[in-house]
């Protein structure tokens, strides 16, 4: 049985690859950019960058990383470290196109330049949110749900109240999975869904003090 265990610095490649490999609602991205790295560099890899302590991986039998959560628990200051600190130092490496008819890779990149606080309203009540991905492989094992679990244990356990998701609509085997965790729609802009869930923060009692 695969195990999830907390991230690794080591752990980076192989996060960069399987974001490549699920980037179409769940399907292999690969050779669709100019540049595959550019899904991992937005998606995945920053999180694990800022905060490792919110990112486990699930490792196989054979010991291959497959599958990870990576999450925020404060989307409006991870927005500006992004903006100031990560996306500074990575941005060059992408050419930015310019052809008249808009590539996926340029959409991209026009989406990581306007990153920045306060572009999500529902991070107002739901300040945390999390990227899973998990390869073909795994289905059916459970593993979601625990990945998701272990984040939501951690959340409570920082006193974070809730977090939130933004997916592609069209995605309704994730809207299906995200549905059985108690997960409910919040105000979503046009072509995307945002759901939301408690992390049962408030429900946790108040720590001792000694």
């Amino acid at each position: 049985m695969p195990l999830i265990r907390p991230y690794r610095a080591e752990d980076a490649p192989a996060l960069a690859e399987i974001c490549t490999r699920t980037a179409l609602s769940g399907k292999d991205a690969t050779g669709v950019l100019d540049d595959d790295a550019l899904w991992g560099d937005l998606f995945a890899l920053p999180y694990a960058e800022r905060d490792p302590a919110l990112c486990w991986v699930v490792e196989s039998d054979d010991g291959r990383t497959i599958g990870y959560i990576v999450a925020t628990d404060d989307t409006d200051a991870f927005e500006t470290w992004f903006r100031d600190v990560w996306w500074p130092s990575r941005s060059r490496r992408y050419a930015r196109l310019g052809r008249a008819e808009k590539t996926r890779q340029d959409e991209l990149l026009a989406y990581a330049d306007a990153r920045g606080p306060a572009r999500e309203p529902n991070a107002a009540t739901h300040p945390a949110h999390l990227h899973i991905d998990l390869l073909p492989e795994t289905q059916g094992m459970g593993l979601g749900r625990r990945l998701v679990e272990t984040l939501l244990g951690e959340l409570a356990r920082r006193g974070v109240p809730a977090l939130h998701l933004g997916m592609n609509p069209e995605n309704t085997p994730a809207a299906a999975f995200y549905a059985r965790l108690g997960f409910e729609p919040l105000p979503s802009a046009e072509g995307t869904t945002v759901l939301g869930l408690s992390t049962g923060a408030d429900r946790r009692p108040p720590a001792v003090r000694g």
